[in-house]
């Protein structure tokens, strides 16, 4: 059976993972959230800084907003780290501890089918079947599954045979040998197949398909276009940072004052900008200091960083700036892009 031979694989060429250390929840919990959005080698470092500042379930739900999101800082998808964040403040709240069963996790914000399947295979060996990237690639080559693995007709197929290929035991080991086999050995391009532990079961490999293999429907969708204007305002040697509040990319990190505009700023741009913020400006000088392109998902954002000098007298009441130390940069949590900016700015 293949779940035979995985497990013989894993067996051999199992990776030392320090949260394959442990069987608590709680712990696997952070290293699945981590390692959706990261490879192993960079999420390492952030599960343990995470595991560091927030080693329980307890010391995470009385963290803050910008402490979990300083450790996340780089990682992307901030809304998982907020989620993680609720999640814990609840369980506590509730008395409760983090749970390991399939149909408690489920329930929680922010866990879905995988990570749920994943926890509690691993925690308490429950018969759940794990379906990422990994996983996908190795059971569309062995049984040569043509069916497109980004439709719900397709994850249907996958879901229910992956299901059927489960072992009686040792679920936990099964599932991490299937993903590490994928990310190992049956590798996106050039794949072992030679040497392969299932070449003698592999359809795609006897009908030399395999690059074929899993099949994606190429969805394409226009992306939004933006141009950021971020300026550097330092007043009194301190510098001038918000929060970011709205729904939208980058909630709830930090960032400088921003202008968002389809084109370059002109000083009469900058003034009514800076006229809301303060009651009496002078700009004494702007420059354009750099020019960067940022590519998400679902949109491209032209950023523009601005060396921005002025004389004020007063900030206006009720805005939302803050007047920050340089050297407190590090405790705030910033957008990947303006964290360079400023690091970059601070080591010239």
């Amino acid at each position: 059976m293949i779940s035979d031979l995985i497990l013989k694989w894993y067996k051999k060429n199992k990776r030392n993972l320090v949260w394959r250390k442990t069987k608590n929840p709680y712990k696997i919990w952070v290293s699945e959230i981590i390692l959706q959005q990261t490879k192993i080698s960079v999420g390492t470092k952030y599960y343990l800084n995470f595991i560091k500042k927030f080693p329980d379930l307890e010391s995470l739900s009385k963290g803050t907003d910008k402490e979990i999101l300083k450790i996340w800082e780089g990682l992307g998808y901030y809304s998982r780290a907020i989620n993680m964040l609720k999640t814990a403040k609840t369980l506590v709240e509730n008395k409760k501890e983090f749970p390991s069963s399939y149909e408690s996790l489920i329930k929680l914000k922010g866990i879905g089918d995988y990570t749920a399947s994943a926890i509690s295979s691993i925690c308490k060996n429950e018969k759940r079947a794990v379906l990422d990237g990994n996983v996908f690639r190795v059971i569309s080559r062995v049984f040569n599954i043509s069916a497109p693995i980004n439709t719900i007709t397709g994850k249907k197929i996958f879901q229910k045979l992956t299901f059927k290929l489960l072992p009686d035991s040792q679920i936990g080991d099964y599932n991490q040998g299937l993903m590490d086999f994928g990310s190992l050995h049956c590798t996106i391009r050039n794949p072992k197949c030679k040497s392969c532990t299932l070449k003698n079961l592999c359809k795609s490999y006897k009908l030399n398909n395999i690059e074929n293999r899993p099949r994606k429907i190429k969805r394409i969708s226009a992306k939004k276009e933006r141009v950021y204007n971020y300026l550097r305002i330092i007043v009194n040697n301190k510098l001038l940072i918000k929060k970011r509040s709205k729904k939208d990319i980058w909630k709830n990190l930090y960032e400088l004052p921003l202008i968002e505009s389809e084109e370059n700023i002109s000083e009469e741009l900058l003034i009514k900008y800076l006229s809301k913020l303060f009651d009496s400006i002078k700009i004494n000088h702007y420059r354009l200091d750099e020019t960067i392109n940022h590519k998400l998902s679902h949109q491209n954002i032209t950023i523009n960083f601005w060396n921005t000098r002025i004389t004020v007298r007063k900030e206006k009441k009720n805005i939302s700036l803050l007047n920050i130390k340089l050297k407190s940069i590090a405790d705030y949590p910033f957008p990947k892009p303006i964290l360079k900016y400023l690091n970059d700015y601070l080591n010239t």
